[in-house]
């Protein structure tokens, strides 16, 4: 099972200050910790929202919204991809997410996998081709 595990940002992640020097060695630590187990597929800390746009799709046109946005806790500062045997297994590597005394919070979310996504489901040929294509992507994205 893949789970995106989504670090949600703060005043101090979104002003753009760079993690302290514990809090750095820290989180190296803890990833290595993750590569070791062989859990870890990526993970990368985000630029604040200033840096960033918003794109949104409506009634067939888009509109760009620069950032920064306002709603800190609506926001990521970065995340893992990790794959583990169960949720339960998620949520413990979750707890162990070093933050400095101010805290922090962690969102977890499943991945959707090639095989939920079943010819039952879709039956269309083209769903079938759609479907097959996507998975020859992620094949070559993960070798």
């Amino acid at each position: 099972m893949k789970f995106m595990m989504l670090l949600k940002a703060d005043k101090i992640t979104e002003a753009g200050t760079m993690p302290s020097e514990e809090v750095l060695v820290a989180m190296g630590k803890y990833n290595e910790e993750l590569i070791k187990a062989g859990v870890m597929l990526e993970g990368e800390g985000l630029k604040p929202s200033s840096k960033g746009a918003r794109v949104r799709h409506a009634g067939g046109k888009s509109t760009v919204t620069d950032g920064p946005f306002a709603d800190t806790k609506e926001l990521i500062a970065g995340f893992w991809m990790i794959q583990v045997k169960s949720k339960a297994e998620a949520i413990e590597w979750a707890k162990r997410v070093p933050f400095d005394s101010n805290g922090g919070e962690i969102e977890l979310r499943q991945v959707f996998e090639a095989s939920d996504f079943t010819p039952d489901l879709y039956p269309s040929a083209e769903a079938q081709s759609v479907m097959q294509k996507e998975d020859e992507f992620r094949k070559r994205s993960n070798s």
